[in-house]
């Protein structure tokens, strides 16, 4: 069987996914944020396209990082988080029948029972498609709603994930799969000998179970997750299905999945069993000539400041006053991102500029026919770069719209991607792309 590759769309639950200001393309509908249709056109569209999953990115609060105050995040149109996703996630399934869904869900700042309970249900209600991506969290403003004064650091962060995740496993399985009976006549509801205690004691969080959640189609969540640093990617190639990441050139994305690929092997895994997946942010013409202009009108579009306060977010320091990789990771503390100050620090390298210069660069877009789109991801999917792609919406959702209609036929065309899913469930799916 040719080798397929898979398609995330990393989503959230405001006007802006991923591009700064984009927003205020005339396109991008502001009218609808809290309606349940723009969810359900947004899940139709994606399972259109045959992505395997849309998954939304959260936080826990507003970001003051950048000159110590949320008036340039909020005011100008960051990437919030409006709504809960996990209210929206079940809108979408009950449009669609093969679409993932996935949440981010913090480690740090969330008890197993809760994460295992919430997410149970919703592998339940969309007949085993839920998916965890998987956080610790980097930014102190979200520690502070928490009860905390600040993050912890990585190392401590990552260890209670381990802790977290071994729990929550562990409370997923309390169900055998036939452990209901639902039997009338009989009077038996379920088979109390197939259900169990979870009994997680470790060294960050306990819990006793058994869940009230019976098992899922799928047996449990797929784990997502996107840990750049050396102890993050320990993380993710013991619980991850799919790894996500953001190199800044084909050269950091191939060294990124030969280390993962080492890794997986190290602890016993195959590294069939998962997926890396960069992060392409694309924007779509008939002609080349279209798709730049496009794009010249996007970067029109931008607001200097807006990319400052999300560099800093990302980073996890204040780059009104930062200058350079060394002294931002200094500044920085407990805080930030490993993968984005990699990615700033490879796109100062590849295009000769200052470090100062990347973090004011907005995300750099791929403008093209879907036929140059398809090519750069043939060649990087071919030479060994990943096993698929990570989309945000360049500009909601037209983005998507333009991808189904598109690029999708070009990629099925070169037998690069499924025209039919051959699973009923997301782990069905991501072990056999069709």
């Amino acid at each position: 069987m040719k080798r397929k590759m898979h398609l995330a769309a990393y989503l959230k639950t405001g006007p802006t996914a991923s591009y700064a200001s984009a927003w205020r393309h005339p396109s991008a509908p502001l009218h609808d944020i809290w309606d349940a249709e723009r969810y359900e056109h947004l899940a139709r569209t994606l399972e259109d396209a045959r992505f395997d999953a849309g998954f939304f990115a959260d936080g826990l609060g507003l970001p003051d990082i950048y000159k110590n105050r949320y008036d340039d995040y909020v005011g100008r149109g960051g990437q919030l988080s409006l709504i809960d996703p996990m209210i929206v996630l079940p809108l979408m399934a009950r449009v669609t029948k093969h679409l993932g869904l996935g949440n981010t869900i913090s480690t740090t700042f969330h008890q197993p029972y809760q994460i295992a309970r919430s997410l149970g249900s919703l592998d339940l209600l969309s007949r085993g498609r839920a998916a965890w991506n998987v956080v610790t969290s980097a930014t102190d403003f979200e520690a502070r709603n928490c009860g905390l004064d600040g993050v912890p650091p990585k190392d401590e962060r990552y260890d209670r994930a381990d802790d977290v995740l071994e729990a929550c496993c562990k409370l997923w399985d309390c169900w055998d799969e036939d452990a209901l009976v639902l039997d009338r006549e009989s009077g038996v509801f379920a088979d109390p000998n197939k259900i169990r205690y979870a009994d997680h004691v470790g060294p960050y969080v306990r819990t006793r179970g058994p869940m009230t959640i019976p098992r899922s189609p799928q047996g449990r969540p797929l784990i997502l997750q996107a840990g750049s640093s050396p102890r993050g990617r320990e993380c993710a190639a013991r619980w991850a299905d799919m790894i996500f990441c953001t190199p800044g050139t084909k050269e950091a994305a191939i060294e990124f999945r030969i280390d993962m690929h080492k890794r997986l092997e190290v602890i016993g895994r195959s590294p069939s069993e998962c997926a890396v997946m960069p992060t392409l942010s694309v924007v779509i013409g008939e002609t080349e000539s279209i798709a730049k202009e496009k794009a010249e009108f996007l970067d029109s579009l931008i607001d200097p400041e807006l990319v400052l306060a999300s560099s800093s977010q990302l980073l996890g320091v204040d780059l009104s006053r930062v200058d350079s990789a060394e002294q931002a990771e200094r500044e920085a503390g407990n805080q930030g991102i490993a993968g984005s100050r990699d990615r700033m620090s490879q796109v100062a390298k590849a295009e000769g500029i200052s470090f100062a210069q990347a973090v004011r660069k907005p995300r750099a877009l791929l403008a093209g026919t879907p036929e140059m789109i398809a090519d750069l991801m043939e060649d990087w999917f071919t030479n060994g770069a990943c096993d698929g792609f990570v989309l945000p919406p360049t500009v909601f959702p037209m983005t998507y719209e333009e991808f189904a209609r598109m690029v999708t036929p070009e990629l099925q065309r070169r037998g690069l991607l499924r025209r039919e899913y051959a699973g009923r469930t997301l782990r069905e799916n991501l072990a056999n792309p069709g």
